[in-house]
């Protein structure tokens, strides 16, 4: 059996591919893969992506020059992602960073989103207090 068979594309024909960097073991990004882009990524050796928002190939550093050589390819044991080694030829991010993951998501930011029950990212919930609910001026209100 071909291992190609044993990958899990998603429904738009996706699988989603990490890049690291193959001397520094640093994650670099992620993009999507068709079978296309998989294929010429392991056939002309430059990491190749399926552009979702162009519906189109592209490989990276077409344009900035910042290529990336493709060393290895693996998939996880659920056959749904990929990592892929590779040596980059200047930065991995668009932003000019070495890679794209170069924000700290803050753990009090997330803790305090969930002891307030809602999501990360979701905006606060308005929530009234309770002398308004009863009926009562809120606190600081003339009567």
């Amino acid at each position: 059996m071909s291992t190609i068979t044993e990958l899990n594309w998603n429904e738009d024909g996706l699988i989603p591919a990490i890049v690291q960097d193959v001397s520094t073991q640093q994650v670099l990004m992620l993009g999507w893969m068709n079978a296309e882009a998989l294929q010429l990524t392991m056939t002309s050796g430059y990491v190749t992506f399926w552009s979702r928002s162009r519906q189109e190939l592209w490989r990276k550093g077409e344009t900035s020059g910042n290529r990336m050589l493709t060393s290895a390819v693996s998939y996880d044991c659920d056959g749904d992602a990929l990592l892929v080694q590779a040596a980059p030829d200047g930065p991995a991010c668009h932003t000019g960073n070495i890679s794209c993951f170069y924000r700290a998501l803050e753990f009090d930011a997330v803790l305090e989103a969930a002891q307030q029950g809602r999501a990360v990212g979701e905006a606060p919930a308005f929530v009234w207090p309770a002398e308004a609910a009863q009926g009562a001026p809120a606190s600081g209100e003339d009567a």
